[in-house]
C-alpha cells in the first residue's frame, strides 16, 4: 500500500506521485522519532497517574481533558518547532508551504451497549474524503501514530477509490455555517457533521488499516477515501494529523482530480504558512472560505 520514500528525494516528484494517489511513507527521519518523544513526554506529564493510552479510564466525560490537551499541543511552540524540521527535512520549503492546525486525536475504545458515550472529540470518523469538506486538490495528510496501533484501532484506506466517483453529499455541505456553529452561535456540531457524508452502499471489506509503528509518518492525498475503524482494543489510540499544502501548487491549480467534490466553499482558511503563520488568505488575496466555481457536472 506504501511508497516508500527516502530523505532526500525531489519533493516535486514526491507530490507527483502523492496526487497520482501514492501514499508515501516515511520510516527513518530523526524528526518524526523527535515528535513521539516529545508528544510521549507531553501526555504522560500531563496525564500522570494515567497512562496515555488509558485515558479512557478517567472518571467523567473525556471532552474537556481531551480538548485541553488538543489545545496545547497544538499551541505550543516547540512541537511547531519540531514540525517545521520535520517538513524540511523531507524538502517542504517553509517560505512557500503552508499547514493546517497540528491535531492529536484519542479514539478511545469503542463503549459497550449502556456505558457512557466518549466526547464527540473522539469519535470515529465515517468513510470521506478530505476534499469534499475542503476543495483544496493540492492538499496533502499527515499521519503518525504516538504509541503501538493495531489493526483493531486505526484507520483505512480504499486506494481503489481514489479516481471512482461516489454519490455524496458534499454540494450540500456549509463550512461556513459549522465553523459559526462551533464559535456558540447555534447548535454544536457533532462529529459526523464535520465532513460530508456517503451517500451509497460500499464494500468496506477490501479496506486496508494502517498499522505503522510509532516513528514513521504517511502521508497521502487528501483526495483518498479512508474510514476510521472502531476501537475494538482495550487501549485509546492516540495519534498525530495535519495537512499541508503548497503556495506554487495552488496557484498552478496542480493537484488531485476531483472527481465527486461539489462543496460550496474552498476552505483557505485551515492554513498558515510554516515559516511565520501568515495565514494563506492574506498571502493569495481571498476571502478564507471562499466561493468555489470548478464545481464538476
Amino acid at each position: 500500500m506504501y511508497t516508500d520514500f527516502a530523505p532526500g528525494t525531489n519533493i516535486d516528484a514526491i507530490h507527483e506521485a502523492l496526487f497520482e494517489g501514492a501514499i508515501a511513507r516515511f520510516d527513518s527521519l530523526p524528526e518524526m522519532s523527535a515528535i513521539v518523544a516529545f508528544t510521549r513526554s507531553f501526555l504522560e506529564e500531563r496525564l500522570s497517574p494515567f497512562e496515555p493510552v488509558l485515558i479512557h479510564q478517567m472518571e467523567g466525560d473525556l471532552a474537556e481533558p481531551c480538548a485541553a490537551l488538543k489545545r496545547d499541543y497544538a499551541n505550543s511552540g516547540e512541537i511547531k518547532e519540531l514540525w517545521k524540521n520535520l517538513f524540511a527535512a523531507v524538502g517542504l520549503d517553509p517560505q512557500t508551504a503552508m499547514r493546517d492546525r497540528l491535531t492529536l486525536r484519542f479514539q478511545p475504545p469503542k463503549p459497550a451497549s449502556g456505558e457512557r458515550p466518549w466526547a464527540r472529540s473522539t469519535s470515529t470518523v465515517a468513510f470521506h474524503r478530505d476534499t469534499w469538506g475542503t476543495n483544496l486538490y493540492a492538499q496533502v495528510n499527515w499521519w503518525a501514530p504516538v504509541y503501538p496501533i493495531t489493526a483493531g484501532r486505526t484507520f483505512a484506506f480504499l486506494p481503489e477509490l481514489f479516481a471512482q466517483p461516489l454519490r455524496n453529499d458534499s454540494s450540500a455541505f456549509d463550512i461556513v455555517a459549522i465553523m459559526e456553529r462551533n464559535k456558540g452561535h447555534g447548535r454544536p456540531v457533532g462529529q459526523g457533521e464535520m465532513v460530508p457524508r456517503l451517500l451509497e452502499e460500499i464494500d468496506l471489506s477490501n479496506a486496508l488499516p494502517v498499522t505503522i509503528n510509532p516513528g514513521e509518518v504517511i502521508v497521502f492525498s487528501s483526495q483518498h477515501a479512508h474510514v476510521g475503524i472502531p476501537n475494538s482494543t482495550e487501549l485509546t489510540r492516540i495519534s498525530l494529523e495535519t495537512r499541508t499544502l503548497r503556495l506554487a501548487d495552488v496557484e498552478a491549480g496542480r493537484g488531485a482530480p476531483n472527481v465527486d467534490g461539489r462543496a460550496r466553499w474552498v476552505s483557505y482558511g485551515m492554513f498558515r504558512r510554516i515559516a511565520d503563520g501568515s495565514p494563506l488568505p492574506d498571502i493569495l488575496g481571498v476571502n478564507p472560505f471562499a466561493l468555489f466555481r470548478a464545481q464538476p457536472g
